[in-house]
């Protein structure tokens, strides 16, 4: 954490978490496959304003010189068929090298979510023995449960119960 400002505002807990994270974030990147990491390096670069000025005069000196606008200089593709061979080559290369990188990146989404799911669901159980335990003070306590839904709140939700309500409302 660079900002000190927003450190000062923070748990302990909360900072700890956003290093780990931005630790294993690092981690995955310095360990993935040389091929994914070369895949990475060209898709950031191909989306890049760089790679865009270089096209602009790649392609436009090419145009330029073979419409006969410079002059001197004589046309080489006057049909144009190798520029059009050329930028679809790119083009099958470029997008696999986004692929690969979609890939990778939709594989750590999935294993982000998978974390989300587990810590929500272990949150919500514990949330259910916690609302189990008031209830057992206030019962011993003498105090009236005065809301009606409390009584859902004490039962654990069962995942794949939520599953397939979800599934079956989507083929609805």
């Amino acid at each position: 954490m660079t900002d000190p400002a927003l450190a000062a505002t923070m748990t302990g807990t909360l900072a700890e978490n956003i290093a780990t994270l931005r630790a294993r974030r690092a981690a995955e990147q310095r360990d993935a496959p040389f091929s994914e990491r070369i895949a990475d390096y060209i898709t950031r670069f191909t989306g890049s304003m760089t790679f865009v000025l270089i096209h602009v005069l790649l392609y436009g000196s090419w145009i330029a010189i073979n419409l006969g606008w410079v002059p001197g200089v004589a046309p080489f593709d006057p049909t144009f068929v190798v520029l059009a061979m050329e930028a679809s080559v790119e083009a099958i290369f470029l997008s696999t090298f986004v692929l690969i990188s979609q890939n990778r990146m939709a594989a750590a989404a999935d294993r982000r979510a998978d974390l989300d799911l587990h810590i929500n669901l272990l949150a919500e159980h514990e949330l259910t023995q916690l609302a189990g335990l008031v209830d057992r003070i206030a019962r011993k306590l003498g105090i009236e449960e005065e809301d009606p839904d409390f009584h859902e709140i004490k039962r654990d939700v069962n995942p794949h119960t939520v599953l397939d309500a979800i599934e079956e409302e989507g083929r609805g």
